[in-house]
Parts: structure tokens; sequence; C-alpha cells
């Protein structure tokens, strides 16, 4: 697939994900949306997203399965579009000399601190992904994050700093190359072997049970579950069931 992104900034905006879901007939397939400033940005769980503006990356990418090439996607294999968008965030930061890991199931971590949050909304038809959009915030130049306790950003991680118009070019070609990789084995194992905390003992919280308990992350199931062992048992997780406990 040729990667055509049509890149739109906007000064200002509510949320990149909700302008491109009030106009997603209207955007192409790769069209980003990108502002300076968000009044209203959207996390997971109904969070809200923090960036100061002009700082950060905010933005949104409209993806159309089946259009320009772009490989169909079945509903079944969903969490593959996680596994492009993290890994195309931990890649674009590799550049900028800044060495995350990807926190199960949508954000972006530098040691214990999070750079950067993913936000994912599809349209489906019938078994099929009609339209994605895959929101982004990425901490950029911010260095003060009076809202947030274990925020960092690559000013922060690196001592430089990068203009926000150059960081989402630099991304996009990232992200290209990265969702050529859709539907083959290397993109989950490479993802694999980005997971925060995996083979090593750790603390969780599980919601299920009520309990707090040590255990080992061994991976992600297919279709996007986290497998944590705890003693000789392993068990399966899906979002809101399981927290870190850091």
């Amino acid at each position: 697939m040729e990667n055509k992104f049509n890149i739109i900034w906007y000064n200002e905006l509510d949320s990149t994900n909700s302008e491109a879901l009030r106009h997603i007939d209207d955007f192409d397939n790769l069209s980003v949306i990108a502002a300076r400033c968000q009044s209203k940005g959207r996390g997971q769980r109904g969070n809200r997203w923090f960036s100061a503006p002009g700082e950060n990356l905010t933005f949104s990418i409209v993806l159309k399965p089946g259009a320009d090439g772009l490989r169909k996607i079945s509903v079944r294999d969903y969490f593959d579009l996680n596994r492009v968008s993290s890994l195309s965030v931990v890649s674009f930061l590799s550049i900028l000399g800044v060495d995350a890991s990807v926190k199960w199931p949508n954000d972006i971590y530098v040691k214990n601190r999070k750079i950067s949050g993913i936000l994912i909304e599809n349209s489906l038809a019938g078994e099929e992904i009609a339209s994605s959009v895959i929101g982004i915030g990425i901490n950029l130049n911010q260095t003060d994050f009076p809202e947030l306790s274990n925020a960092t950003s690559v000013r922060l991680a690196t001592g430089s700093s990068i203009s926000v118009e150059d960081a989402l070019v630099l991304f996009c070609k990232e992200f290209g190359k990265t969702i050529s990789l859709l539907g083959s084995n290397s993109l989950s194992e490479t993802y694999e072997e980005k997971l925060f905390q995996k083979g090593r003992l750790c603390r969780y919280s599980d919601y299920i049970r009520d309990r707090e308990y040590d255990g080992i992350i061994k991976g992600v199931t297919e279709s996007g579950r986290l497998i944590v062992k705890e003693g000789e048992e392993e068990r399966t997780y899906a979002f809101k069931e399981i927290g870190y406990i850091l």
C-alpha cells in the first residue's frame, strides 16, 4: 500500500477524535486531523487527555480498511489496530532517542511514566471494521504536568525539543511502515517484545476477584487479552479487569 497521509491542522478543536467521527464520510483514508489545542481531549474510560496548547502532538488518523490497498480488518482482529498504533508510537519515540514500551492496552510508558495515550473508536459493517479513528496524544515539549503525577515527555527524557509539525510528519512515516505489517506474525511478535513489565514479577490489582497479587505478564492473546501468571496459574484479562500498581 502506498501511504498518502493528508495532514489537516486546526488551531483548536474540542477533540480530534470527535471531529473525525463527526465528518467520517468526508475524510479520506489516512486523513490525519491534528490540533494545536484540544479543549475536550478524550482518553480511555471517559478520562480527559490534558495537553499544554502548542507543545505536544494531539491528532487522529482516519482508517478505512479496504481503501487504497489497505487490507480489510475483521472484527475478531480489531486488536491489531492497537498493536499497529502502539508500535508506531514506540518506533517514533525511538527515532527521537526515547526508549519506550507498551503498557497494555493503550498507553506508552518511559520507565514508569506515561508519555502517550491512544484511543481507538471503530465503526462496524457486519464482521468487518468499516472505519477506524485512531486518536493519539504524545507529550513532546511540555515539562510541567500539574494535572498528572506520572507524566513525562520527549523533552524531559532527552533534553531536546521538536516542532509539532515536523514530529507529526515523522510519526506518519513510522505509522505507514507499521501498518504494512497487518496480518503478519511479526506484528504480534514485535508487540510482545515491547510490552511494559513483561517477564518481571510485579504487583497487580485483579478487579474481578477484588484482590492484589504479584504476577508476571507473559504476553497478550490474539484477541488482545493480557496474560498474567501467578505461581503456576495463568489468567487472561480484558480491559478494565486488571490494574497496574506502580
